[in-house]
């Protein structure tokens, strides 16, 4: 911190150091929870809990199976493609304490997303909600996975209510499409199986990798960044820290509505809370907003953390507004831009600020946030965690001072090893220990961050990036499209919006293009507006340029 004069404040409820080789491995801390909270509540969905104890045995049986039953061995990857529900945190911490490395998946990906993960990973296996399982029938013969595990939701909620939410969920509801998959294990009977045969504890350290987590990173298409053990256990320290002035072990109850399998949520509320032995409720589909808030009343809740589109959508339920907020004490939005209308609402209705934090999958994630203790700054990302700098560059790389604009690049021990297979694509984002964003930035004279702009041209939808090249090529393969330019527009629900405009071969319709967008794309990934012009803006080289479509999108609004 020293080497940046400029960095004068920093919370007095913080240490600026922490010590974040603190364990060996997220194994250790997992087990070290498991000790101190034993028969406390460790999770809980659809009004099932697992205490810690049963989660260790649970998980433990899980890592027995990928071990003897699958004979996989140490740095494997297993895949997790599911929504929040009971079986991911068996799932995952079966495949850390095996030694194995988790490939987290959005559950939502199409059949080709899907076969690019799976085999840009080289994932060993895939544990699967059986409602997307007929995705993966569709790529089983392209993938390298030799092995797929496949659960239902209603699992692990135990005799009679399990075998209701199955039977609700496949046959009234018919949320899960037929699928043929030969070969494939059922969780519980993967479960049984370990039960049955002895699991054998694996040495991990710091150095190892603990996660593939995929993302676009700055640019094009979506790349594993490999995040050690280190990396996730400094961030659970820095998190912990920051939370402490707070939370008390034992006594919290985390809502966790985001999924899992996003980094902000894996770490910040799976993880970091673990750590403080907190009751974590995970919401399987925050979507229903009227089931979601009723599961709310029935907690009086100490922690939520989301993303702007999640907060203003309670905050516009009667219901929502009407709750029991006597027990909230922190609340944490991050994965996109916390707007002020919704912050200022949200203590209004709460008592409780609204923190903004900012963080990358590559940063494993959070990088800065805004202090808990009073001195929180709306319309700012706040200050860099413990053991975190951050500094803003210009384009030859010199380093900005206070108040200027610039390229924000974090520096710390969260910062991830690299992008898994893709040298040139780390190279392209690291600046010797710096790690360089992607967003453009201001640092005042108290230390407090600003994102202002975005350096690329990723758009941001909801909190997820979206990556106009992987939009454009989509629909580029449809016979209909000549041409075809990406941009994002401003949008109140979901920050942005995709729109597109195409170079028409023959006559396709707006509605045809946005259907075929749809079977090849993630949902908010397809473009929302679709127009047909007779040429797009190009440079000298023949290069679509974006920037002229934008301007001329907006001027055509303004007209």
């Amino acid at each position: 911190m020293e080497q940046y004069p400029w960095l004068k404040f920093y919370p007095k409820s913080v240490d600026k150091e922490v010590d974040v080789q603190a364990y060996t491995s997220v194994t250790a801390l997992f087990e070290e929870s498991v000790r101190k909270f034993g028969a406390a509540t460790a999770y809980e969905c659809m009004g099932k809990t697992i205490s810690f104890n049963e989660l260790d045995t649970l998980s433990r049986q899980f890592a027995a199976f990928l071990q003897n039953d699958l004979k996989l061995k140490k740095g494997a990857k297993v895949a997790i493609q599911m929504p929040n529900c009971l079986q991911y945190p068996v799932a995952m911490f079966g495949i850390l304490r095996a030694g194995m490395v988790v490939v987290n998946t959005n559950p939502l990906y199409t059949a080709s997303e899907m076969k690019h993960q799976f085999t840009d990973s080289q994932a060993d296996a895939i544990v699967i909600l059986a409602n997307f399982a007929f995705n993966l029938e569709k790529i089983r013969k392209d993938i390298p996975a030799k092995h797929v595990i496949i659960t239902e939701l209603g699992d692990l909620l135990g005799g009679l209510k399990g075998g209701i939410v199955n039977f609700v969920v496949k046959y009234i509801k018919k949320m899960v499409p037929t699928y043929s998959l030969p070969g494939a294990i059922r969780f519980k009977e993967a479960l049984a199986r370990g039960q049955n045969s002895t699991f054998q504890p694996t040495e991990m350290g710091l150095g190892d990798a603990a996660y593939l987590q995929y993302t676009g990173g700055t640019t094009g298409v979506s790349k594993g960044a490999e995040l050690t053990h280190g990396n996730i256990v400094a961030n659970m320290q820095q998190i912990s820290s920051w939370m402490k002035p707070k939370l008390k072990e034992k006594e919290e109850i985390v809502i966790t509505a985001l999924p899992l399998y996003h980094i902000f949520a894996l770490t910040v509320n799976c993880l970091a809370m673990l750590k403080i032995g907190a009751h974590n409720v995970l919401i399987t589909n925050p979507r229903d907003m009227p089931a979601f808030i009723k599961e709310l009343g029935k907690h009086k809740f100490s922690v939520i953390t989301g993303v702007n589109t999640l907060f203003n959508g309670l905050l516009n339920q009667e219901s929502f507004r009407a709750l029991d907020f006597s027990g909230l004490k922190i609340t944490v939005g991050g994965g996109m831009a916390v707007q002020k209308a919704t912050a200022e609402k949200w203590q209004a209705v709460t008592g409780t600020p609204l923190a903004e934090g900012y963080g990358l999958t590559e940063t494993s994630p959070v990088a800065t946030c805004n202090p808990i203790d009073g001195t929180e700054r709306i319309g700012t990302i706040g200050v860099p965690l413990p053991n975190t700098e951050v500094k803003v560059i210009d384009d030859a790389g010199n380093t900005l001072g206070t108040g200027e604009k610039g390229e924000l690049c974090v520096k710390g021990p969260q910062v991830m090893k690299g992008y898994w297979n893709r040298p040139d694509e780390t190279e392209k984002v690291m600046d010797g220990e710096w790690f360089k964003t992607g967003d453009i930035a201001i640092i005042d004279e108290d230390g407090y961050v600003k994102i202002v702009d975005r350096k690329k041209e990723m758009i941001l939808v909801s909190g997820f990036n979206v990556y106009p090249n992987e939009v454009e090529n989509a629909l580029a393969s449809h016979e209909g499209v000549l041409e075809v330019g990406v941009i994002g527009m401003p949008d109140e629900k979901s920050t942005e919006k995709v729109v597109a405009y195409v170079v028409p071969k023959g006559n396709p319709t707006e509605k045809e293009l946005i259907a075929f967008a749809k079977e090849n794309l993630t949902n908010y990934k397809v473009p929302r507006e679709i127009y047909f012009t007779e040429e797009l803006p190009k440079s000298n080289v023949g290069k679509i340029l974006r920037r002229k479509i934008k301007e001329a999108h907006e001027a055509k609004l303004k007209a």
